[in-house]
């Protein structure tokens, strides 16, 4: 099942058939570890009638905090360890690959996150930048996962690579994040085999083009949580990304007016343009 926040309301997409619920509070919605039962027992007595003319907003809560995993994949290692070579910071990303705590991070407050079909931002102070497209963990105040959307965490690579203490710069801005288009409501785990695709598009021709799976991220969702939870408390739930296994070469920087297409097998495609 698919769940989108709309602005006129919540909606539920299920066997290509869309029901409007009766709901309109997003924050205590989501907030459910029985969001699978709640969902298909109040579709039940609907009737599927709906059509998506409403705009779609990013799934986030008004007081839920976006999270997000960093060098979670082997080639986010390797293009870290690339960009801050020359500043001395590439055996931070070597260790942190390899230890047993991974690396989070404070991404995002929603007035920072957009949606899909909105822009994103790049700094006017950094000279490199990219995407970074990944599964994001919806996650309730008791920790549980109960779905996934799909993430893009924009990222100064300029500004991290030259010194590793300038993250929260080169990550935490206005518009620096994209989620949705809905939320992936599940029983059971995401499969290990899904695929993250990232597609870049400039003034209508192709100039970047990846793909990686799953199964390459070296840690788990659920040990990703795990740490994000073990000393903060979430009385809305949290939405946490995991990690991008798809990284542009030196060679390539977003510019305004880029179109960033990424799709995530069973949750669709989040489109945003480059502001």
């Amino acid at each position: 099942m698919k769940l989108y926040k709309t602005k006129s309301g919540i909606v539920v997409e299920k066997d290509n058939k869309f029901y409007e619920l009766q709901e309109d509070n997003w924050n205590e919605f989501i907030n459910d570890d029985a969001l699978f039962i709640k969902i298909n027992r109040l579709i039940a007595s609907l009737q599927a009638n709906y059509r998506m003319e409403h705009e779609v907003l990013a799934p986030v809560g008004s007081n839920q905090e976006l999270w997000a995993c960093g060098v979670t994949y082997l080639r986010s290692k390797v293009g870290r360890q690339e960009e801050s070579k020359s500043s001395g910071g590439a055996d931070f990303y070597a260790k942190v690959y390899e230890a047993e705590r991974p690396e989070v991070f404070f991404k995002s407050t929603p007035h920072r996150i957009v949606g899909h079909n909105d822009f994103v931002r790049i700094r006017k102070d950094s000279t490199w930048d990219v995407p970074e497209p990944e599964l994001t963990l919806v996650v309730t105040s008791s920790g549980k996962i109960v779905g996934y959307t799909i993430g893009n965490d924009m990222s100064s690579r300029s500004i991290e690579g030259e010194n590793p203490l300038y993250l929260p710069q080169a990550k935490t801005y206005d518009a620096c994040a994209a989620v949705g288009p809905c939320v992936h409501v599940t029983d059971k785990p995401i499969d290990n085999g899904t695929m993250i695709y990232l597609e870049i598009n400039r003034r209508n021709a192709k100039v970047f083009e990846a793909s990686v799976a799953l199964s390459q991220m070296k840690r788990t969702p659920e040990e990703l949580v795990s740490f994000v939870y073990r000393e903060c408390s979430f009385p809305h739930g949290c939405l946490i990304m995991t990690g991008t296994g798809i990284v542009p070469g030196s060679d390539f920087t977003l510019q305004s007016g880029d179109e960033i297409k990424i799709s995530i097998d069973h949750i669709g495609t989040l489109i945003n343009v480059v502001r």
